[in-house]
């Protein structure tokens, strides 16, 4: 079963509560995760981001939800307890709770009619919310996460344009500061020396694996429009015998064919292929030809300057 939303959560989790006992977060993932039958893999996805998992912080946003409506309060740290009016909600037996059905309770409608700014949004504002909110299955992380992901597609896009249409000694360059970004090559100017230009639009070269030089890696790039292939690649492992190197990197501004990357599997050196959609969120990730433009902090409560003992 896919994971749920979180609006799918709000009344299994109320039913969780219904014996009126405090109950620990992870003691509600897990009966969650039981009741929406879901695999560990499930149990494991994480956000884009990679830094929390997607079912936990669903389960945390429903949490939150149900408190802003008073259905249930905090107890201590992570632990919650229904109220009467959670329970006064479960014995109304509604076949589901979502945040339409939720902005009955004024609390809840007053803390989701606001505006970041702390000022009440206009009737009409606050029903165009609710429609948003019914047809949303994501939770606010969720969202800000996917809206990134978009911005950075379409970055990525648009700089492998701008690297295709560069000329071949400014390709050199791309390649070499991304490769000393990355950690290769000890200083750029060590690195510059170590390549040369292959005489079809590409590098071809050594640089240091470290800034200790104890290894050397073949480099090798082609500014490329169409696939490359198995040939370009056999030639380019025996281009390493050559070279006195047993590690080498492939990188491309197109893409590599089927039996490209199947033929590096299978051969005992150690070749890394690097396509242009790889090539350019490596340039993003190590801020190769590009500068930040805006940056959000999301902040969270420190439970542990509120704890208590």
């Amino acid at each position: 079963m896919a994971i749920p939303d979180f609006q799918s959560i709000f009344l299994p989790y109320l039913k969780l509560l219904a014996d009126g006992k405090p109950h620990a977060t992870n003691e509600m993932e897990e009966q969650l995760a039981q009741y929406f039958h879901l695999t560990d893999d499930e149990r494991k996805e994480l956000l884009p981001s990679g830094k929390q998992a997607r079912f936990r912080n669903r389960i945390a946003w429903t949490s939150a939800h149900l408190k802003q409506a008073r259905l249930i309060e905090p107890v201590s740290r992570g632990t919650y307890k229904i109220t009467e009016r959670g329970i006064s909600v479960l014995a109304e037996n509604p076949a589901a709770l979502n945040l339409h059905s939720l902005m009955r309770f004024p609390e809840f409608q007053e803390w989701r009619t606001k505006r970041n700014t702390g000022n009440e949004t206009s009737t009409d504002a606050a029903q165009e919310q609710q429609v948003q909110d019914q047809s949303s299955a994501q939770t606010p992380e969720e969202i800000l996460e996917a809206t990134h992901q978009t911005l950075r597609n379409l970055l990525a896009k648009d700089l492998l344009e701008q690297v295709r249409s560069s000329s071949p000694l400014f390709f050199e360059q791309v390649v070499i500061d991304l490769l000393v970004a990355m950690g290769y090559g000890g200083s750029r100017a060590e690195a510059a020396s170590l390549t040369k230009q292959s005489g079809d639009e590409g590098i071809d070269g050594l640089i240091k694996e470290d800034r200790l030089g104890l290894d050397t890696i073949y480099v090798q790039a082609k500014r490329w429009e169409a696939a490359v292939g198995r040939p370009v690649v056999q030639a380019f492992a025996g281009s390493l015998e050559g070279a006195r190197a047993r590690k080498g990197v492939l990188l491309t501004t197109s893409r590599f064919s089927a039996d490209a990357k199947s033929y590096v599997d299978k051969i005992e050196k150690k070749i890394v292929l690097i396509d242009g959609e790889r090539l350019a969120d490596l340039m993003i990730e190590h801020n190769v030809g590009v500068s930040e433009a805006q940056s959000y902090v999301v902040k969270k409560i420190n439970t542990d300057y509120f704890g208590e003992e």
